[in-house]
């Protein structure tokens, strides 16, 4: 059983950058994909970025590839969103996710439907 917490959400203006980190506790990410989503009110939550853990398989929404970078800590236990460039339509609530599925397509790890343990959100706003 894991259990995730997300940190780092803000405020920054755009062309900023901010780092998001997800930590979890109870058993390691080891075996899991860890995956980043994000939703706005009325919206539905959309995957960004993921990875397999140990990283050997990483996949982006086209909406940020080039500008986020997904990366895990050497203990299996933290998995961090580096954001650059942001943009006032990167503002949203911001959830970290697990799950322990052997494998998936870039499209599957991109949906909600595979991951089980989910964060309480951190909230990103971009705004001048």
């Amino acid at each position: 059983h894991v259990q995730l917490a997300e940190s780092g959400g803000g405020s920054v203006q755009p062309g900023g950058s901010l780092r998001l980190s997800c930590t979890a506790s109870g058993d390691t990410l080891n075996g899991n994909y860890m995956a980043w989503f994000r939703q706005v009110p009325d919206q539905e939550r959309e995957g960004i970025a993921s990875i397999f853990i140990p990283g050997d398989r990483v996949y982006y929404a086209d909406s940020v590839k080039g500008r986020f970078t997904i990366s895990q800590d050497k203990d299996n236990r933290m998995v961090d969103l580096e954001m650059n460039d942001l943009k006032p339509e990167d503002t949203a609530m911001y959830y970290c996710a697990a799950a322990a599925v052997p494998i998936m397509t870039a499209k599957q790890a991109l949906r909600p439907g595979p991951y089980n343990y989910w964060g309480q959100g951190t909230q990103v706003t971009v705004s001048s």
